[in-house]
């Protein structure tokens, strides 16, 4: 996610297998007035509900101008990342 410029930075806290991050997201100012990049973030599945997409289905966020999230076998990777690599894998939240 820093490569599509909504976090500024991050450190790992915690080197145990479990780990903690902490994530510092990027702002900007609008009109004087400090605005988050980020505006909005949906959740797409659930315990109950997995959604799962193939390499073909994969969703474009605001017409492309937002992110996918998806759980893959080769780690958590952007829809963009999965559609160049011709993978699918669970939706886990789009970000826009």
């Amino acid at each position: 996610m820093i490569q599509q410029g909504y976090i500024e930075r991050f450190e790992d806290l915690d080197e145990t297998a479990q780990g903690t991050l902490r994530l510092t997201l990027k702002f900007y100012l609008k009109d004087g007035v400090r605005t988050g990049v980020i505006e909005g973030i949906q959740r797409v599945s659930r315990p109950g509900r997995r959604v799962f997409a193939s390499k073909d289905n994969i969703p474009k966020v605001c017409g492309g101008y937002g992110i996918s999230i998806l759980s893959t076998n080769q780690g958590l990777l952007t829809g963009h990342q999965c559609r160049m690599r011709g993978i699918g894998g669970e939706v886990l939240c789009e970000v826009w």
